[in-house]
């Protein structure tokens, strides 16, 4: 089991026990701490900081190809994420945790598959974008905690770094998305085409420019998620211990 985070979870409390890892894949090296078996024992889990430990590296400097190359060569079947995101709607006010049901790729600046040129490729089915599996464990862990969580929602994501526009944020509503992000894609594509089980929880950091009349800065970005970190590896950790007692069927 591994737990990539984001914005805000880039690094593991000093009293759960974690070794780093650096590993070399086909596709460049991968930070990642191994974290004690007492957790989700008798799984094993990984805990990935997409950011870099620091959160030095750019939503599009992110080696993302790299990450899941890494989750997959350590035997890593299942993937909880999170991602900061922009709220598209005022009913989804800063703070909301939703857990993400589909998505709408709006890059153009990536890879476009996991598989390496010359490598056999064929096209992948996402029909169902997030692991339902994946998604039911996250929902019993919130449940259980008693953590509100909007149980779906759809996921834009942009190459950033920039911020959107005004006019971008009305388009992307009209779309049918409920968030914008810069990190969830291609992660969750490669994610599927590597056989990965894959679900995310965004943290909405800020309203879209132009729903409200305070500029989006990254410094309220980097506020917002401190406040919510605690609660949200709180709901992953219990998810991945729940999901050691009974791993999902498929992805």
């Amino acid at each position: 089991i591994a737990i990539i985070g984001g914005t805000g979870l880039s690094s593991i409390p000093p009293e759960i026990f974690a070794e780093p890892i650096l590993h070399q894949t086909r596709f460049g090296p991968a930070h990642l701490l191994s974290i004690s078996y007492n957790y989700v024992e008798p799984a094993k889990l990984y805990f990935l900081a997409r950011h870099g430990a620091r959160h030095g590296l750019a939503p599009h400097q992110i080696n993302y190809r790299a990450n899941i190359a890494a989750l997959v060569d350590l035997d890593v079947t299942s993937v909880f994420a999170t991602n900061a995101v922009g709220s598209l709607r005022l009913d989804l006010p800063v703070g909301s945790l939703v857990l993400l049901s589909d998505f709408i790729d709006f890059t153009c600046a990536r890879p476009l598959s996991y598989l390496a040129e010359g490598e056999p490729w064929k096209h992948t089915d996402f029909s169902i974008p997030y692991s339902m599996e994946l998604r039911s464990v996250i929902q019993r862990a919130a449940d259980e905690l008693e953590i509100p969580l909007v149980s779906k929602g759809t996921y834009l994501c942009c190459d950033g770094p920039r911020f959107e526009s005004p006019a971008e944020i009305r388009m992307f509503a009209q779309w049918g998305a409920d968030v914008v992000g810069m990190t969830g894609l291609p992660e969750a594509i490669f994610a599927r085409e590597a056989g990965l089980a894959y679900a995310s929880i965004a943290i909405v950091a800020n309203l879209g420019a132009g729903l409200s009349t305070t500029p989006v800065s990254h410094e309220q970005v980097t506020e917002v998620m401190s406040q919510w970190v605690a609660p949200v590896r709180e709901v992953l950790m219990h998810a991945a211990g729940i999901l050691a007692e009974t791993p999902p069927a498929s992805s």
